[in-house]
């Protein structure tokens, strides 16, 4: 199977059938993916930062309000790859009622990761009128080209959950990677501090970990920290997305097909 082989026109309907059926609960699913990074930003900018006053150099509204977008769009897009992609894949059996067109099974993981990184879009999008409207953003000429890095952040962050997906016998399953992966990502990759606070080696594993790269892409563009070596971090982001497209890929044709 050449999982790269894909048809747009596929990977579209897709991407389509998910987009009208969320369409229907599109409020719920809004408040869900807003509510918690805006209790966050309110509660802990507002409150802890009148104690940490600056942090990195910037006010610490600014500085939590880039981590939180950063933590949205990951925990938008591994939920979406995780338990929504599993409903339709082993309770609903929408997968494998697409296969039975000439849909193929690559262009379905496709699908599912644009729509996951869509979502984190969309919950992005909120997050980020919130943190303008609370005062976290200090960069509005450069603060709208952290979108598209949204997007790639949910890319990066879907395939890998969509891997574990096409793996879970169930829904508990998933407290595994949550534990493991997502939990220490959101605490120790620099949403809520400066990571040079972490000792040396704490440092090095931060720095293999998607979030790490897109909280240095998003930060610097919406404050006046400045941006390095930008192409590092799309480069790690695009990694993690494109291996994790192509192990969800393989993992689901084992799943479905054999």
């Amino acid at each position: 199977m050449n999982v790269f082989n894909l048809a747009p026109a596929r990977v579209a309907a897709v991407w389509r059938r998910n987009f009208l059926v969320w369409k229907k609960l599109a409020g719920v699913s809004m408040l869900g993916n807003f509510g918690d990074p805006f209790l966050y930003l309110l509660g802990l900018g507002y409150g802890l930062g009148h104690y940490i006053g600056d942090m990195g150099g910037i006010p610490y509204m600014a500085f939590l309000a880039s981590g939180i977008l950063c933590s949205s769009a990951m925990n938008t897009a591994t939920f979406e790859g995780l338990y929504s992609a599993f409903t339709r894949m082993n309770q609903q059996g929408t997968w494998e009622s697409i296969l039975a067109t000439p849909i193929r099974i690559q262009e379905i993981i496709a699908a599912e990761q644009i729509w996951a990184a869509t979502k984190s879009l969309i919950s992005g999008a909120a997050i980020f009128i919130v943190a303008g409207l609370l005062g976290g953003i200090q960069q509005w000429d450069s603060a709208f080209l952290a979108l598209p890095v949204i997007f790639l952040t949910g890319l990066a962050f879907a395939g890998p959950a969509l891997a574990i997906c096409a793996i879970a016998p169930s829904y508990d399953f998933f407290l595994y990677y949550f534990t493991l992966a997502i939990t220490p990502m959101f605490l120790f990759c620099g949403v809520f501090y400066p990571l040079d606070t972490l000792p040396a080696t704490a440092q090095i594993i931060a720095q293999a970990l998607p979030l790490t790269h897109a909280v240095a892409l998003i930060r610097p563009l919406l404050t006046d920290m400045p941006l390095t070596m930008p192409w590092l971090h799309v480069t790690v982001l695009a990694a993690y997305a494109i291996s994790g497209f192509f192990l969800a890929a393989h993992l689901a044709a084992r799943r479905l097909l054999h």
